[in-house]
């Protein structure tokens, strides 16, 4: 009997060889039966050890505030509403007295564009990131800042938060022109609340206003949040990707100078980001604040180095996307750019004497950097532009550095159009490796195990660079657990995998969900988190062949009752009607006695002149819902009209509840695109999508026929489009893979269901150990780690009873991990 954790609720698990009786658990009506068997003597494909990975994109203020330890936010006063309309130079600061930012010849260096003039006798105040500055008992603090005053100027550094002083204030004597200046503070007590004052005796010019923790990761300098970079490295990851993203592909392609007007909102650069980091550039960040690049190339390099990954750096193609989509038609530029990624490669790889490996020699790190793989662009949609330009890199890349392999992408989804024409280019050309991203719903990830089942073996490979499923709960977690079982299996054609993104400021957030979440004095990893690491820490060597049975119950016909829905538009039902397959009425309404049959949720529904109308066009996700959730095998018809407004109409079936049900969105996308979407717990992934949109005042005649799993739509008579929803999203998943350095089988199954897998495990007459050891993750299917709650943690055990044929109990809603010593 292995140990239980009971406080995840967790039924006892038996592990019985095969002659054994297994004890029926307490809920037996819960258990399910299954097998699994295993082939030890076939080979399966080979896993390499830079298969699993991390993407680190500034987001969610990931690097200012957050992996970047600096304390003090806005440090050289470069905050503007270029970066954010609410920014001033002063977001963040408090002034006491007399003081202004400028921007003038007085300033550090041109790259510093703006500094602090401080009146005499005033002060000025940091608020630092979220509650303030985190500041622990004992522990010490670094300040320094760069300033400007006539000799005999003092400044005064005091640390405190509302209950008194934190540290004792230090005085810091000025002697003429631009200097930089330091101390050091002990903080008497811990306080998440500090904030940090400068005061002068005198007129003064202050910029780079500093305080780091002296303890940051490996105590480097210019360092990183060591409790982040430690949940980096407990991952293990095979390699870094960074800096975007988005980061990579949007704004201005120019540089940071005179001649581009100082531009602001650029596509990250990496020669911006290297050098004393009071030289560095400043930038608008994507997701709408401003980026330091304190933490810049150098420090990216140094934490993949640290942690024992691959740095897999991303530059710009001069496509932009995340929406943007242009195509830079500057030739100089893009010459410019391709030199750029040149003198990247030998600054990570070129001897201390080249020119830009002496620029990394001198920030501390003559010894390269080993960097091997490199991408070119992010998520572009305009594919033929893109790869005109990807090829040029590319040929640049080959011709100087034949041993980097280039990366190449297909765009921002899972399939379509643009995936399509990308992935023709790439295999045309013989690309490497082609970087798919995807963000679909926990039944998608179901559904999809064998994506990688019937790709070429031959390649191009995959770098799988962003998923993940929609949330942070354990069920997101499952589903993404049950899709990397396929990954494993297809460890010949997927290279390289990261979850994204990585980090998430829980004050400061852009996108959900995230991998790892913090705030100024606590982080705490996603029960997403939790999955990563436990396949990270136990990838094995090669895949060892295995098949299992299903669950039947998994698949049967599309049910559910049928809905109405608008998004930022008003909208006219009329003439509603069910039928079933045999021609019975099953449901009809032209709203000439009211609406009462619907269930309203949202919007401002109301009958007017016989039409069911949503008047607000303001408003979103408005359905409202009619029939039986047991509909199957009939026909929706609906007529609707586009009163006013971005977008079209959306007419739902399958409709279980408020989270699950299938919908045709016409008109959708600001009106550029129709698609039919499935929404499985809230979360929406799409199956058919074309171009088009919808005339405001027309109405339309829209019929949808549901057929078992298929479905066919007509608009206005003609056939739409149709597709067959015929993957069941299976919740037991497995793979088997062998560790040569330990002579382990790892047995990896995840059971997505609130039922036990009893499963008959069968490991083709391998001799093995009597005893294994468990690692399981287990919790309700809605459990969500937090600060203070981490449900979703790993549970170590001993197994006894292992044999070349033997039963297991797989608990609900887990993932396990069994490590099997073969003889």
């Amino acid at each position: 009997m292995s140990r239980t954790r009971l406080g995840l609720g967790l039924s006892a698990t038996a592990l019985l060889t095969a002659t054994a009786v297994l004890p029926a658990p307490a809920h037996a009506a819960t258990v399910a039966d299954y097998t699994i068997t295993v082939d030890p003597t076939a080979r399966g494909a080979a896993i390499d050890d830079t298969m699993y990975g991390v993407f680190f994109e500034d987001i969610n203020r990931a690097a200012d505030g957050g992996l970047y330890a600096e304390l003090v936010q806005n440090r050289s006063f470069e905050y503007s509403t270029a970066d954010n309309r609410s920014y001033t130079p002063l977001t963040a600061w408090t002034v006491d007295g007399t003081a202004r930012v400028a921007d003038d010849d007085g300033r550090l260096n041109d790259r510093n564009r703006s500094y602090l003039s401080l009146g005499a006798g005033a002060s000025v105040t940091n608020a630092g990131y979220n509650t303030g500055i985190r500041v622990e008992a004992g522990k010490t603090y670094d300040f320094s800042v760069w300033a400007r005053a006539a000799s005999g100027t003092t400044l005064t550094v005091g640390l405190r938060d509302a209950a008194g002083s934190l540290a004792a204030t230090r005085e810091v004597a000025v002697r003429g022109g631009w200097t930089k200046y330091t101390a050091t503070f002990t903080a008497r007590r811990t306080s998440s609340y500090g904030r940090l004052t400068v005061a002068s005796s005198a007129d003064a010019a202050l910029d780079m206003v500093s305080l780091f923790p002296r303890d940051t990761y490996r105590h480097e300098p210019n360092g990183l949040r060591k409790d982040l970079a430690e949940k980096i490295e407990a991952l293990h990851p095979g390699f870094v990707r960074f800096p975007g993203g988005c980061l990579v592909n949007t704004g201005s392609m120019q540089d940071y100078s005179a001649a581009s007007g100082w531009q602001r909102a650029r596509a990250y650069q990496w020669k911006d980001t290297i050098g004393p980091v009071e030289q560095r550039a400043t930038n608008a960040n994507f997701w709408g604040y401003n980026q330091s690049y304190g933490l810049g190339y150098y420090e990216y390099f140094r934490l993949a180095e640290d942690v024992g990954a691959m740095p897999l750096p991303v530059v710009p193609a001069l496509v932009t996307g995340c929406g943007q989509n242009k195509a830079v038609a500057d030739d100089a530029l893009l010459e410019r750019h391709i030199q750029d990624t040149l003198d990247l490669i030998e600054f990570a790889n070129g001897p201390a004497t080249s020119t830009w490996g002496k620029v990394r020699a001198a920030m501390g790190h003559p010894k390269p950097f080993h960097l091997t793989h490199i991408e070119v662009g992010n998520e572009e949609n305009l594919p033929d532009e893109f790869f005109a330009r990807f090829q040029r890199f590319r040929a640049a890349i080959q011709a100087k550095y034949p041993d980097v392999k280039v990366i190449s992408n297909s765009g921002p989804d899972d399939s379509g159009t643009t995936f399509d024409t990308a992935w023709k280019l790439n295999r045309e050309a013989g690309v490497d490796l082609v970087d798919e991203h995807y963000y679909n719903s926990p039944q998608w990830f179901l559904q999809n195990n064998d994506r990688y089942d019937s790709y070429d073996r031959s390649g191009p490979k995959v770098f799988l660079g962003e998923y993940a499923s929609q949330g942070n709960a354990w069920s997101n977690a499952l589903s993404e657990a049950a899709y990397m079982t396929g990954l494993e299996r297809n460890a010949d054609v997927v290279k390289l995998a990261s979850y994204a993104p990585l980090f998430a400021n829980e004050d400061y957030v852009q996108w959900r969900p995230d991998l790892v979440w913090f705030n100024n004095h606590a982080s705490w990893g996603s029960a997403n988190y939790e999955v990563q690491k436990l396949f990270m820490n136990n990838t094995g060597d090669r895949v060892v062949p295995s098949r299992a049975s299903g669950t039947p119950s998994v698949s049967g016909p599309i049910t559910g009752a049928i809905g109405l829905s608008t998004w930022a538009t008003s909208a006219a039902y009329d003439d509603v009607s069910v039928t079933a397959a045999d021609g019975t009425a099953l449901f009809g309404d032209d709203f000439s006695a009211g609406a009462s049959r619907w269930t309203h949720t949202g919007g401002g529904w109301s009958v007017q002149d016989g039409q069911y109308v949503q008047t607000d066009a303001t408003a979103e996700n408005t359905m409202v819902q009619a029939g039986d959730p047991a509909w199957h095998d009939y026909d929706l018809h609906v007529k609707a009209t586009k009163k006013s407004g971005k977008e079209g109409f959306l007419v739902a079936f399958g409709v279980k509840d408020t989270g699950n049900y299938y919908w045709w969105n016409l008109g959708g996308w600001n009106n550029t695109q129709s698609a039919v979407e499935q929404a499985a717990d809230g979360g929406k992934s799409t199956l058919l999508a074309k171009a088009g949109s919808i005339e405001t005042g027309r109405a339309y005649d829209i019929d949808i026929k549901v057929r078992g799993r298929q479905v066919t739509l007509f608009l206005d008579g003609q056939q739409w489009g149709s597709f067959t929803d015929d993957k069941p999203a299976e919740p037991f998943r497995q793979v088997v893979t062998r560790d040569q350095a330990t002579g382990e089988l790892i047995v990896k199954v995840v059971n997505a269901q609130d039922t036990a897998a009893r499963t008959a495990i069968d490991l083709g007459g391998a001799k093995v150990a009597s005893r294994a050891t468990a690692t399981t993750l287990a919790a309700a299917a809605d459990a969500v780690n937090s600060e203070t709650n981490t449900p979703v943690t790993p549970v170590t055990s001993t197994v006894t009873g292992v044999a070349p044929r033997f039963t297991y109990t797989f608990p609900a809603n887990s993932v396990t991990f069994l490590r099997i010593r073969q003889r």
